[in-house]
C-alpha cells in the first residue's frame, strides 16, 4: 500500500475523527463539541449568540465532569483531535495543539518546564498515557510521545520522545542511514 495514502495529515484537520457516533458513549467527543460550539458562538457575536453561550458553558462543564478532562473553553485545538480515554487530560489555555492529534488518558500539557511559555504541538502528534509536556516546548509534526514521558525539551518532526526526562529517538530511517 502507498505510504502517502495512509499518512494522516499534519495540516488539514480530519473532522470525521470528532464526529459522534449514534448509540456510542463517547464523552470526549461531546466535550469537544461543546468547546467548538462555544468558540463558534464567541466568534459570531450578536444577541442570539449571547443568549446561547451560557448553555454551551453548562454543556462544557457537564462533559468536563463526566469525562474527567480539564480542557478550557478558549483552548487552541486543531480539528480531528482524538481522546479515546479522556480521564485526567489537562490542557493549559495557552497551549496550542495541531490538527489530528491523539491524546490518551492522564496527559498533561502545561507550564512549568525548563522553557518559559506553553507547549506548541504540531499536527498528527500521538501522546501516550500519562505523558507530561511542560513549558514552552515545540513538538514537531508526526512526533510520538511515549507513555509516562516527561517532555521538557523540543521534539523534532517524526521523532519519538521516551523516558523521564524524555530523550529523543530519531526515526528508523535516520538510524539506518547513520549506521551505514
Amino acid at each position: 500500500m502507498n505510504e502517502q495514502a495512509t499518512t494522516i495529515s499534519a495540516t488539514e484537520p480530519d473532522w470525521s475523527r470528532e464526529r459522534k457516533i449514534r448509540g456510542r458513549y463517547e464523552p470526549a467527543k461531546h466535550l469537544l463539541a461543546a468547546i467548538r460550539r462555544y468558540q463558534r458562538l464567541r466568534q459570531k457575536g450578536g444577541i442570539l449568540a449571547r443568549l446561547i453561550k451560557p448553555f454551551a458553558v453548562v454543556q462544557h462543564r457537564f462533559w468536563s465532569a463526566v469525562s474527567g478532562a480539564d480542557i478550557p473553553l478558549n483552548s487552541r485545538i486543531g480539528g480531528g483531535l482524538l481522546m479515546p480515554h479522556p480521564n485526567g487530560i489537562v490542557i493549559h489555555p495557552d497551549a496550542q495543539i495541531g490538527p489530528n492529534c491523539l491524546l490518551f488518558q492522564q496527559v498533561t500539557i502545561g507550564m512549568g518546564g525548563r522553557l518559559p511559555g506553553a507547549p506548541q504541538i504540531g499536527g498528527h502528534v500521538d501522546i501516550g498515557a500519562g505523558a507530561k509536556i511542560l513549558g514552552g516546548v515545540t513538538i514537531g509534526a508526526h512526533a510520538l510521545i511515549g507513555a509516562n514521558a516527561v517532555v521538557l525539551d523540543d521534539v523534532p518532526e517524526r521523532c519519538t520522545a521516551v523516558g523521564i526526562p524524555a530523550r529523543i529517538v530519531p526515526p528508523k530511517t535516520e538510524k539506518r542511514e547513520n549506521q551505514l
